[in-house]
């Protein structure tokens, strides 16, 4: 997987050298004259969920140079665009409801040829069926009541038989009464009632209060 650890900060090398998409930290290695010339870009974790998870243990994710991952949620595409470097011969398909947002979304898929900006409301899958193929990983970031039901209605329709789910709950979305302990509870319980069975529970502690990411996969 091209994620890299350095001097203690998570980087991906980056797909597009000296261009930079939320102002984040460039680093360069090797030498200047000898043309091999390495570019990474420093995963801020206090600004994408995928990082902090990361971080903070997630081992089993497959995300290989070709992996096809369809990212729910996909806002400006801070998470996204280390996506892209990460599955640099791969496609994400990124959809993201609120045209603001996809403004800034559809330039960054001009730098980035493996990004395909999807404006849709992923509660309603279905809309985007004839756009999007099987992918290798479900990838949620929706803060809703109803994040695990979007999340699973488009696993069941997208998702390959070998795939991969992560999603990243905040308890405060669903219930701000409720306890999150008992919220990412009944979550789980939610996830596996549907057929998956959850392979890593991850806190996003210190970087996102009461946020949880699943990584799950079909039962069998």
């Amino acid at each position: 997987m091209n994620i890299f650890y350095k001097d203690g900060e998570i980087a991906t090398k980056n797909l597009t050298p000296g261009i930079k998409v939320y102002d984040e930290k460039l680093i360069r290695e090797g030498e200047e004259d000898a043309q091999n010339i390495e570019e990474y870009r420093i995963w801020n974790p206090r600004r994408s969920k995928l990082a902090a998870a990361l971080l903070n243990g997630l081992e089993g994710i497959n995300l290989n140079d070709d992996s096809k991952v369809l990212y729910l949620g996909a806002s400006t595409g801070t998470t996204v665009s280390h996506i892209s470097d990460i599955c640099e011969d791969g496609l994400i398909y990124a959809v993201e409801f609120s045209p603001v947002s996809m403004k800034k979304l559809v330039r960054l898929s001009q730098k980035r040829n493996n990004i395909v900006p999807l404006l849709a409301d992923a509660t309603k899958p279905k809309y985007y069926l004839n756009k999007v193929e099987k992918v290798d990983l479900v990838y949620c970031d929706v803060a809703q009541e109803k994040q695990s039901e979007l999340f699973m209605d488009n696993m069941n329709l997208f998702l390959k038989e070998e795939g991969q789910g992560l999603i990243t709950i905040k308890a405060r979305s669903i219930d701000v009464i409720q306890k999150p302990k008992k919220i990412f509870k009944d979550e789980a319980k939610k996830i596996k009632e549907n057929g998956y069975s959850i392979l890593e529970k991850i806190k996003l502690e210190p970087y996102e209060k009461d946020h949880i990411a699943f990584l799950v996969e079909k039962s069998f």
